[in-house]
């Protein structure tokens, strides 16, 4: 019994010992870097009084019914949101499985042997000739904060996945919103081109017309006729692209190839007039790329301060307990039991050479992260720029081409009416037939620029959160757990 009592004693000492030394692990704490700052944004509309254009939820922003529907149906059913979705729960299942080393390893073991020696007696241990039962008890002690440093990386690859999730909710709601737009421009240019379509017939029949009464020469019907058919190849070259278009969206549907509803026509779509930005902090907290790219980086100082820890001894607690017999039938007789408790200590030796190897990598794979954590913040205030250009830019120049397209309406009336007077000849028709063409192919193009450089810039900001989510970034430090000394 004194014995008994001394091995308990020794055993919680231990504990108490190896509790103290885990209050430390060795490896660097994270900590956010420096990183690129910005007071303000070069092309920044934002007013006082206004909120920020990512605060808008996404079916505020799109008002368009059927392209809410749309974005529903896609968040809903889109083949790849589901696969991100199951990388979150693969990684949320090793969170789990790295927390378990935090407990006791139990595991279980039995000998039933095909042949034995007789008349082998048992000596405290079963023999390779004995019928047993052992159970094996493995505890390691955190003391050099190994199994804790290693939680942390899992923590944060978990964190990186939900972000990256985010990420593809963000791409896939900016993904549906600009090929609605595209096919909508599609359906814009189809309209004009089948219009100038008409216009040329017009202009064919009268060139007729006039060509058997004398009036003009052949070469104005040949021409009038080739204006006729290169806008029947534009015709059939738009209804092409809508074609695939609707193709794209059914994919980002999660469907099979087929036609798409549509709603408001592209010069309907209602977006706001003054897009108010944001502030540049802003995007350290709400754009889910650059949120992933900080959990990686929280995940790779973990990993060096894992790596270090596996240089030095692990300290443990081991033991076996279990029934042993030479006969089956008398295993279970008290003459049989066996145990051990106590500690154990193990090192590495041969190996320690490499193992400060795979320190090196882990620590070179950190400030991989880091610079990666950098350059994604510098890709961000790129995008918000670039897009705050679109917006601006292609708002002033699409006012510019529907200005040129009323002067261009009145020119075209002008010499269609001097045409018929026999005052002109058909090259002041056919040019200005043709520049109002153009130029209304043009101003579709730009106005579906001006509606996807908002989309752009929603998604720059980190804009487009489904439902349930309200866009508010949990930081870093307080989600990963990490310890900031």
């Amino acid at each position: 019994m004194l014995y008994q009592e001394g091995i308990e004693m020794r055993i919680l000492a231990l504990m108490g010992v190896a509790g103290l030394l885990a209050a430390c692990a060795v490896g660097p704490d994270y900590s956010r870097p420096d990183v690129p700052t910005m007071h303000a944004f070069r092309m920044d509309e934002q007013k006082p009084d206004l909120p920020a254009l990512a605060n808008l939820p996404w079916w505020e922003l799109y008002q368009d019914q059927e392209l809410q529907k749309l974005i529903r149906v896609a968040l809903d059913e889109n083949k790849d949101l589901e696969r991100v979705v199951a990388t979150v729960d693969e990684f949320a299942a090793n969170l789990f499985i790295a927390r378990t080393d935090f407990i006791p390893q139990l595991t279980a073991t039995g000998n039933f042997p095909s042949a034995r020696s007789g008349g082998v007696r048992f000596s405290g241990f079963p023999s390779p000739f004995s019928y047993y039962l052992q159970g094996n008890l493995a505890w390691e002690f955190d003391v050099w904060g190994r199994i804790r440093r290693s939680n942390e990386a899992a923590r944060g690859d978990l964190l990186a996945r939900e972000e990256n999730r985010r990420a593809i909710i963000l791409q896939l709601v900016g993904g549906v919103a600009q090929a609605y737009f595209e096919l909508r421009q599609f359906d814009l240019q189809l309209e004009i081109a089948e219009r100038t379509l008409g216009a040329w017939d017009e202009s064919v029949r009268i060139s007729e017309a006039r060509h058997r009464q004398g009036m003009v020469h052949g070469l104005d019907v040949a021409q009038f006729q080739a204006e006729r058919e290169s806008a029947a190849a534009r015709i059939a070259d738009l209804t092409r692209q809508i074609i695939q278009k609707e193709n794209e969206l059914s994919l980002l549907l999660g469907r099979p190839p087929d036609q798409i509803p549509r709603g408001q026509s592209l010069t309907d779509q209602v977006m706001p007039p003054v897009i108010p930005a944001g502030l540049p902090a802003e995007l350290l907290q709400r754009r889910p790329d650059i949120i992933q790219a900080e959990h990686q980086l929280a995940a790779a100082t973990a990993r060096i301060g894992a790596a270090k820890a596996d240089r030095f001894p692990k300290v443990s607690l081991t033991g076996i307990i279990g029934l042993a017999n030479p006969s089956f039938t008398r295993l279970l007789r008290s003459e049989g039991f066996f145990g051990a408790l106590g500690p154990s200590l193990t090192g590495p030796i041969l190996n320690a050479h490499s193992l400060g190897f795979q320190q090196d990598a882990a620590e070179a794979q950190a400030r991989q992260a880091a610079a990666q954590y950098r350059q994604t913040i510098l890709t961000a205030f790129r995008e918000v720029e670039d897009a705050l250009a679109g917006v601006r830019m292609t708002r002033e120049q699409a006012a510019a081409q529907d200005r040129q397209v009323i002067a261009l309406k009145k020119a075209l009336r002008l010499a269609n009416l001097r045409y018929k007077g026999g005052l002109a000849n058909y090259l002041d028709v056919l040019i200005a037939q043709r520049n109002l063409f153009d130029v209304e192919l043009a101003l579709a193009t730009t106005r579906r620029l001006h509606l996807t450089s908002v989309v752009q810039l929603y998604k720059a900001l980190g804009g487009g959160w489904s439902p349930d989510e309200s866009g508010h970034a949990q930081p870093v430090a307080a989600a990963s757990g990490a310890s900031h000394r």
